[in-house]
């Protein structure tokens, strides 16, 4: 290389301030700090919020004589699938029968079965002497129509049960047809199995009696002990004596609590505080957080969360496995004035696809100035909280809302010390010797489901793509 192309190769000398040492005395444009974890929060925004004073909340119902209503829970070890015997009491023949030697013994007796695709079960018009209970697989209900070809009358899957009669009446029949949809892992426990037991043990020979007695109780449709009316007479008719009855141990629902500690160091909140204040941003992605657990909550919670609470009756199975809008039709059949429907964003997408194959266009409505997807003018709001199983299936819930309505409701106490919003609030806890500065975080909730069929859920929705 010569020495005049050295010289042209040598960058030429600087002739402004750059923009490294520049930014060190220039005030930048910045946000405030942002946050993933933020989500639309539906559900919060429209479910109605009832004052609680005394931190409980109780529904009082229409005495109901219904003897259970619930899912069964089983143990899978290998190939051998056995039944919670705690859960046989999901069973109305066995609601409230509490003697779980007795329970545990049953549990043994279930006879493991496994059922392959389109094998029938159980035949309408046959004696039914055998309850069956669906540790796996999904089956479907099958009666005969007014021309006589078959009509699917509904779809039972996991933790399902059918056939329970049998247990109680020695004359039940099938009164369908149940026929294997994919295959199935059954387990079958016998009436005589059960009156076997019963000639031995003490306690499932009372508890048998006195269900006896419950089951002739008169009832409306819903299981609630009738009200004698009388209608259409003529003349000076003698008219029935009546009055409505009470439960008398009604549910009640306290509210839970979500809480956290905020600590900020003082020197951060003394000299950082230009042009945002610190421990204001720190709050506020705090507050975010707790509300978004709260969400979760109300979706998830055992206790009082909508997946959980939903009655047995008001638990559907998709037809076809995807959501399909004769499914939504079927949620929405089941209760008056629904108000909405809550999904995961993933369910959603899967119903649009659905709609789309069969040649329909969702319609859109405007709630609080947004568009949402909606089906019968029902809008589909999205909810992350729905957990999708590793199987890629999830659910999705239709209610109605507002204690007039005998609906859904969120529980909350508000006029609290420090509240910062309605039924959450912010306590100084004070300066350690660190100098680190504390705020009590805390939020009082919970929801109840005032009457049954106030709430629905489609479960065991896929999400999955199909080819």
């Amino acid at each position: 290389m010569s020495v005049g192309e050295e010289v042209r190769s040598v960058s030429p000398p600087q002739q402004s301030l750059g923009t490294a040492a520049a930014r060190n005395l220039a005030t930048t444009t910045k946000s405030v700090p942002q946050m993933q974890e933020i989500t639309s929060r539906w559900l919060l925004k429209m479910l109605p919020w009832v004052q609680v004073q005394g931190g409980t909340y109780r529904v009082n119902r229409r005495l109901s004589h219904s003897v259970g209503d619930g899912r069964v829970t089983f143990v899978q070890t290998g190939d051998r699938v056995t039944v919670v015997p705690a859960e046989l009491g999901e069973l109305p023949a066995l609601r409230d029968f509490g003697d779980e030697e007795v329970l545990g013994e049953l549990a043994r007796r279930c006879e493991q079965r496994e059922i392959a695709a389109g094998q029938v079960l159980a035949s309408e018009g046959d004696a039914a002497d055998v309850v069956h209970l669906l540790a796996h697989g999904k089956v479907e209900k099958i009666g005969t129509g007014p021309y006589g070809d078959e009509a699917v009358l509904g779809v039972h899957a996991d933790g399902a049960y059918f056939g329970d009669q049998a247990l109680v009446d020695g004359d039940a029949v099938w009164d369908c047809t149940v026929r294997a949809v994919t295959p199935c892992t059954v387990l079958t426990l016998s009436r005589a199995d059960v009156l076997n037991l019963a000639e031995r043990a003490d306690s499932l020979r009372t508890h048998l009696a006195g269900l006896f007695a419950i089951l002739h109780q008169r009832t409306n449709q819903y299981g609630e002990a009738a009200i004698d009316l009388s209608a259409g007479h003529a003349g000076e008719a003698v008219l029935p004596h009546t009055y409505v009855d009470y439960e008398l141990a009604p549910r009640e629902y306290e509210l839970s609590v979500a809480q956290t500690v905020l600590k900020v160091h003082s020197r951060v909140a003394d000299l950082y505080n230009q042009p945002m204040n610190q421990t204001e941003q720190q709050l506020r992605l705090t507050v975010e957080a707790l509300r978004e657990r709260q969400e979760h909550e109300l979706v998830n919670n055992r206790e009082f969360g909508l997946l959980h609470n939903c009655d047995h009756g008001q638990r559907l199975q998709p037809h076809d496995g995807v959501p399909g809008p004769d499914d939504l039709d079927e949620l929405l059949s089941r209760r008056r004035g629904p108000k909405l429907f809550l999904a995961h964003p993933r369910a959603i997408a899967a119903f649009g696809r659905e709609c789309s194959r069969r040649g329909l266009a969702p319609e859109s409505v405007e709630v609080g100035g947004d568009r949402v997807s909606a089906w019968r003018g029902v809008p589909i709001f999205p909810c992350d909280k729905i957990p999708v199983s590793d199987a890629r299936t999830t659910s999705i819930i239709c209610m109605r809302t507002g204690e007039a309505e005998q609906g859904v409701i969120g529980l909350h106490r508000s006029g609290l010390p420090d509240e910062i919003e309605p039924g959450l609030s912010v306590r100084f806890m004070g300066i350690d010797e660190q100098a680190i500065i504390s705020y009590l975080v805390t939020a009082y909730y919970s929801a109840a489901v005032l009457v049954p069929d106030a709430l629905g859920v489609l479960e065991n929705v896929e999400v999955g793509r199909r080819h």
